[in-house]
């Protein structure tokens, strides 16, 4: 009886999937779905920093990792499904936090963005992201609902923290952006959009002193965050005002325009201070030191600002993605700019450098992909490209998977769930066919994306959305 009463148990466990119920739809992606499962003798980059480790095995038990270990030693349950590891690596899911669901369209001479409100959800967990922060929204009420969908297994993507609509003065004509006119209303978004589930708050280019300390001071009341693409603020202003991260690395920091007005916007200005200023300057390190005794974090995103010569179209090898009419337009502006871009090659370069100092002293550094500028940066293969990007900076291949992964989950005060490969942590784990040491652009190989647990074709993903970014 008692053998029989096992061999029952058995049954049910093996043929138990997870508790989480998705539509048919997103059923069509999922390649594994059942409640215990064993990767042997694979390669583990876990996302602390530590040391790369080889033949290892780890179970997945429901949404958790259940254990970890060398595979010569580890107990592999009788029921799990098994997946052979060899050849292959595993890294913890991306944790990406400045992400939009929008991309970039062009009209004329106008600057405009559209919702990608299916393609990009998709394209984010293809490409390895299992959590993202979007920094910045232009339809934060489609934002939200895809967040609720994706919970609620309707659609396919990635857990997100929502951010508000860009808080901005009225300067760049983007017919997607609202603008304030005075500083009272900077509080009224803050409470409005807290109240309707937004986690962080985005402040851009044209905003003044004034209007970023009661955005702090708001967001802060009801423990929330606030980010910013600066222009009129410097960093060094910002970080002491108490902003708690900053966008696009360096490339957005007025701080070395010597005649710099104040909440006074210059971008050709800025760009200018950026390219002549020596990279090894006082004021460059005395910035960086300011940033790390306040705390500030900040967010790398060296796709969006990839230079053009001797380089792909869509960095990460996406043109396949993006539907024809758009690419055309995307590829009549690289022809334009290739083999004019030397200076901005050079800004491109020394805000790697800077990036690497501010992280070498003990920076706060985090990671993401801002998929707008002319419109190369595309959702998914944005995010393998700057993992690429970071090694080729000189990152060290562990410490470019940990700003990717427990950097960002820690940003998010997430890291207890997230972020890291350990025992009792959500199983969001990416399996790579291939080797990152011996090849960084294996990373672009991703087979399984698991998020909490479940295993998703990448690849699939991938395939189901091609040439329809810009379209939806």
């Amino acid at each position: 009886m008692k053998t029989f009463l096992v061999l029952i148990a058995s049954i049910f466990i093996t043929s138990q999937v997870t508790c989480q119920e998705f539509t048919e739809q997103v059923k069509s992606f999922i390649s594994v779905d059942t409640t215990i499962v064993a990767i042997t003798n694979v390669t583990i980059i876990d996302g602390s920093g530590n040391d790369i480790k080889k033949n290892q095995t780890i179970i997945i038990k429901n949404k958790n990792i259940g254990n970890i270990g060398d595979s010569k030693s580890i107990e592999i349950p009788e029921i799990a499904l098994t997946i052979d590891g060899t050849n292959k690596t595993i890294i913890p899911g991306l944790v990406m936090l400045h992400e939009h669901l929008f991309y970039t369209k062009f009209f004329e001479d106008w600057f405009s963005v559209g919702q990608m409100s299916f393609t990009f959800p998709r394209l984010y967990l293809a490409g390895g992201v299992t959590t993202m922060r979007t920094a910045g929204s232009i339809q934060p009420q489609s934002d939200l609902n895809v967040k609720k969908w994706i919970i609620e297994g309707k659609m396919t993507g990635p857990k997100m923290d929502v951010t508000s609509p860009f808080i901005e003065r009225e300067g760049a004509p983007i017919a997607e952006l609202g603008f304030i006119e005075n500083t009272e209303e900077v509080g009224e978004i803050v409470n409005f959009w807290a109240d309707r589930g937004v986690t962080s708050f985005k402040l851009y280019n044209r905003i003044t002193k004034e209007d970023m300390a009661l955005c702090v001071k708001e967001a802060h009341k009801r423990g929330l965050k606030v980010t910013g693409h600066l222009c009129s603020i410097t960093y060094e202003e910002a970080s002491n005002i108490g902003i708690d991260n900053l966008e696009h690395g360096f490339m957005a920091s007025s701080d070395f325009n010597e005649d710099k007005s104040v909440d006074v916007c210059d971008p050709f200005e800025m760009r200018k201070s950026l390219t002549d200023e020596p990279v090894d300057s006082p004021k460059i390190n005395n910035l960086i030191d300011l940033l790390i005794k306040n705390g500030t974090a900040i967010t790398t995103t060296p796709n969006v600002f990839e230079p053009w010569t001797n380089r792909e179209l869509i960095p990460g090898g996406g043109e396949d993605a993006v539907a024809p009419q758009v690419l055309e337009d995307v590829k009549n502006i690289y022809d334009k700019l290739t083999n004019k871009d030397s200076l901005h090659l050079v800004r491109f370069n020394k805000n790697l450098v800077w990036l690497k100092r501010f992280y070498d002293k003990g920076g706060k550094l985090v990671a993401g992909t801002d998929p707008t500028g002319a419109g190369r940066t595309v959702a998914g293969y944005a995010n393998q490209r700057t993992i690429e990007i970071l090694a080729e900076a000189g990152f060290p291949l562990k410490d470019v998977i940990k700003i990717c992964t427990l950097n960002g989950a820690t940003y998010l005060e997430q890291q207890n769930t997230i972020g890291t490969i350990e025992k009792g942590k959500l199983a969001d784990l990416i399996l790579i066919d291939g080797d990152l040491q011996t090849d960084i652009k294996n990373i672009r190989n991703m087979e399984i994306v698991f998020k909490e647990g479940v295993g998703y074709d990448s690849k699939k993903m991938f395939e189901s959305v091609k040439g329809k970014v810009g379209l939806n």
